[in-house]
């Protein structure tokens, strides 16, 4: 078994290029840890589910102009129209949507006690048609009735007397799981759960709770109108040109102000998420290669300044895999400090992570896996040196220097 000690003796003759690397394989962990974990918690959120039909739904704004438009009848003639064109599964007033990054919120309470705590949540306002346009499931409960959705400009608002409730936001209000039934408050006016929502996302996806959410019937009389639209699968694409046209053509005194697929908020909202993903990925990637690169220039570099040494060692009867076993168990034992001194470094730097821009604390098992794996690249890339200096003839011992 091949001793630690001729081998130690030999780097601290050449100390300085053995203690750059050993920090520089320090450096690469802490930063490399952070940064996988970083990513894998930026893609697990833009993968999360949604609970909605993000891939067939789109919104339609329409903007009033005249000074005679009348929004109730003018709503009323774009819905009909929405439902009764081929490929429109179904389509529903929606004042906010969901994932857009714009909404509305509230603070919903289980008493009306103005010092009762409250849960923030986010709040969509829709018709009889919303959740099965939204694509979400209702678990418990019932939806609304026409005669509960009421119409209502920003001016003139009151909540109306019942809701709708995604489970998150229920299971917040009243823990034990009992809200179907109960009464929810936002101030002083109360409103009945009378709906549970297995899950849906709401407006802001960075948001702690973008979960939790309450949708309550009602539909906003104003110049600006709100639809969101879910087309038979596959099929989004060619009904919305179809539906642009056709609310175009519909009726004098309002215009299609913008339409968008709801795929197309969600990347929106992400936009962010996936810029700082995309770039870790290539700073990750750079660090390792020029680590990895590091790592081969100092082992050639001892392989140039020992050919004679090699040479000898050769000429006395070692072997050729004791040459290359040498040099791995000098870097491994190189990469050993630095993956130690560098796994202080990664907890230090998640903490201050953490307390600077409020992330996540690192999950522990990044750590050791940093470590196998730096092991594994040092391993890698000091192995062509390493088979060069096994090929070292023991002829060269006799040589002059």
């Amino acid at each position: 078994m091949m001793e630690f000690r001729p081998i130690l003796s030999a780097m601290l003759r050449n100390k300085t290029g053995a203690i750059l690397i050993a920090l520089q394989i320090a450096i690469t962990l802490a930063i490399v840890c952070n940064a996988v974990f970083v990513i894998q918690q930026r893609v697990a959120a833009m993968t999360r589910p949604t609970g909605l039909d993000v891939r067939d739904t789109f919104a339609v704004t329409m903007r009033g102009y005249t000074q005679d438009y009348r929004p109730a009848h003018a709503i009323r003639a774009d819905l009909d129209a929405l439902r009764a064109m081929p490929g429109v599964a179904n389509a529903a007033s929606m004042f906010h949507i969901p994932l857009s990054g714009g909404g509305w919120s509230s603070g919903f309470a289980t008493s009306p006690d103005p010092k009762a705590p409250t849960v923030d949540m986010g709040v969509f306002h829709t018709d009889t048609h919303g959740l099965d346009t939204l694509g979400v499931k209702l678990v418990a409960g019932r939806n609304f009735t026409n005669d509960e959705v009421i119409h209502t400009t920003r001016d003139t608002y009151t909540w109306p007397s019942v809701v709708i409730l995604t489970r998150a936001a229920a299971d917040k209000l009243f823990p034990k799981g009992k809200a179907l039934g109960k009464a929810v408050y936002v101030g002083k006016q109360s409103m009945t759960v009378i709906g549970i929502v297995k899950h849906m996302q709401g407006s802001w996806v960075h948001w702690s709770g973008l979960n939790r959410n309450a949708i309550v019937p009602a539909v906003f009389l104003e110049p600006r109108a709100g639809f969101l639209v879910r087309a038979e699968p596959g099929q989004r694409d060619h009904v919305m040109k179809a539906v642009e046209n056709k609310l175009q053509g519909l009726h004098v005194g309002n215009y299609v102000q913008r339409m968008r697929s709801m795929e197309r908020f969600r990347s929106d909202s992400y936009v962010g998420d996936h810029a700082m993903t995309v770039i870790l990925m290539v700073v990750t990637g750079m660090i390792l290669a020029i680590t990895a690169f590091g790592i081969v220039g100092l082992a050639s570099f001892s392989v140039n300044q020992r050919r004679k040494q090699i040479g000898t060692r050769r000429a006395l009867g070692a072997r050729r895999r004791d040459i290359v076993r040498y040099f791995l168990l000098e870097n491994w034992i190189i990469t050993t400090v630095g993956v130690l001194i560098g796994s202080a470094l990664a907890v230090a730097l998640n903490l201050w992570l953490v307390t600077t821009y409020e992330l996540n604390p690192i999950a522990w098992y990044y750590i050791p896996i940093g470590v196998v794996g730096l092991w594994a690249l040092g391993l890698a890339a000091v192995l062509g040196p390493a088979l060069r200096a096994a090929r070292i003839s023991p002829a060269l011992a006799t040589r002059t220097v």
